[in-house]
């Protein structure tokens, strides 16, 4: 059983930023390569208007083909009822709705108020979907590249409505502007308000503060984080969101302090294989792959 409960949005959230489109093809050989790794949950789309987001024309597929891969629960965004009816519709076991804390990056993202946007979330929630996760997620939480400063006021009542109607809540570092001791500060104040509802975590890797800023949130409780295989990612719509925290060095950074992942560093490695060779004029990052494993080096038990 893993004491870290990692989440690959490579699929979503990293190659919606991409320049370069990956095939649908290469897209099933990637989540293949990563579930052999061990990756137990893929985000592996979004339910957007293709015109917006091209590289996400083919969720619908994708989240069929990746049901078929046992033991990977099969993750997509929605950024309103029209795209979670079509999730359902396409099999996802868990729908993610991205709800900013940040006015003005709310209403570039998802042409909604925050307010308006958790009234989203609550009527797919009241929506029938038997046997499917909502997650909602904060995102902008800690600043945000149009606004600045989020007050953390309002990231308390963006979670607290969310955690009346949803499975799960999330907080997402949307821009890498989040230090560990902001972090901290944060997740414990949400977690006094909403408790174990308060699952996931989110970082971008922008600033280079992507691994201690999770290992903050761990510090805090938190075993759910988002990543993504080559620092991959950021929102089209948050000029200046780049890079996701890496998910090598993620999993290295938990292995190596003996807290289990699940995942197999080397399958990992291979999987990073099949994505530079679908994509090899996107820039990927990651220390752990480039240095290697340390000589001796055991993964947690």
């Amino acid at each position: 059983m893993a004491h870290i409960h990692i989440c690959e949005v490579g699929p979503r959230d990293g190659l919606q930023n991409a320049k370069h489109l990956m095939p649908t093809a290469a897209k099933k050989a990637w989540i293949a390569a990563l579930a052999t790794a061990g990756v137990r949950e893929i985000e592996v789309g979004s339910f957007v208007p293709p015109k917006l987001i091209p590289a996400m024309a083919d969720t619908a597929e994708i989240v069929s083909y990746a049901r078929t891969i046992p033991n990977v629960k099969v993750v997509a965004l929605a950024p309103n009822l029209k795209g979670f009816r079509r999730a359902l519709e396409a099999g996802a076991h868990k729908v993610t709705f991205p709800v900013s804390a940040s006015r003005l990056h709310s209403e570039s993202n998802v042409r909604m108020t925050p307010d308006q946007m958790i009234e989203e979330v609550r009527r797919c929630a009241e929506f029938p979907h038997p046997g499917v996760e909502i997650e909602g997620a904060v995102s902008t939480a800690f600043g945000c590249t149009m606004q600045g400063d989020v007050p953390e006021g309002d990231v308390l009542r963006i979670a607290s409505a969310l955690a009346e109607f949803c499975d799960a809540v999330a907080l997402a570092d949307t821009v890498g502007y989040a230090n560990p001791a902001q972090v901290k500060r944060v997740f414990r104040s949400v977690k006094d308000r909403i408790g174990n509802k308060l699952e996931g975590a989110h970082f971008h890797n922008t600033r280079g503060l992507g691994l201690a800023n999770a290992l903050a949130a761990y510090e805090e409780g938190v075993r759910s984080f988002d990543s993504s295989m080559g620092g991959l990612g950021g929102c089209p719509f948050a000029p200046g969101a780049s890079g996701n925290v890496i998910t090598e060095d993620l999993v290295f950074m938990f292995e190596a302090m003996g807290v289990t992942t699940g995942i197999d560093l080397q399958k990992l490695f291979a999987a990073r294989k099949v994505l530079i060779a679908a994509i090899p004029e996107e820039p990927v990052y990651g220390h752990t792959p480039l240095a290697g494993l340390p000589k001796g080096f055991r993964a947690a038990a």
